[in-house]
């Protein structure tokens, strides 16, 4: 786990994003899948982390964001209130949650958060860890060119080395 805390500038604003960064090893072998995690109005990253451990002091489990999503938040009632309440919300009861990989993990956690907060985004009104995982894969926005190669460059040297050892 990283001990760095992500502050986002001025020009990198994360507020009202859904968050994405690689989950080595499995995001070498299968690009689309990550750990995700949701941040604040004010732009700090909330992440379910394992077993009972949500981080909310911008710290995600794997790193800095290489990916975000923006969400619009301009018809949710209550605004900013709103949006951190159904965090707070979700980081409270995940703190109650045994972290598994494939049924209640980092995803479930920000759809919880989505789904207490009632909001529609990109035609999605019932939020779920697979309409996550592709939302953020298709339409999130990387943000820096080594974000890009932390997801695709594993999985491109893999690809490389299987191909070269099938026509050798």
């Amino acid at each position: 786990m990283s001990s760095r805390v992500y502050e986002p500038t001025d020009e990198n604003q994360l507020s009202y994003a859904i968050l994405w960064s690689p989950l080595p090893p499995i995001t070498w072998l299968i690009p689309f899948i990550g750990h995700m995690g949701i941040a604040t109005s004010r732009g700090v990253a909330c992440d379910f982390q394992g077993p009972y451990t949500v981080g909310e002091r911008g710290r995600m489990a794997f790193g800095k964001p290489t990916r975000a999503l923006r969400i619009d938040t301009t018809l949710l009632p209550g605004g900013a209130e709103q949006w951190d309440k159904a965090i707070t919300e979700a980081n409270t009861e995940y703190r109650t949650r045994m972290h598994n990989l494939c049924c209640d993990n980092c995803h479930s956690h920000v759809a919880y958060a989505l789904n207490s907060m009632e909001i529609s985004a990109y035609g999605i009104r019932n939020w779920d860890m697979v309409k996550l995982c592709f939302l953020v894969f298709f339409k999130g926005r990387f943000l820096s060119a080594g974000g890009i190669a932390a997801q695709f460059l594993p999985f491109g040297v893999l690809v490389m080395i299987v191909v070269l050892v099938k026509t050798l």
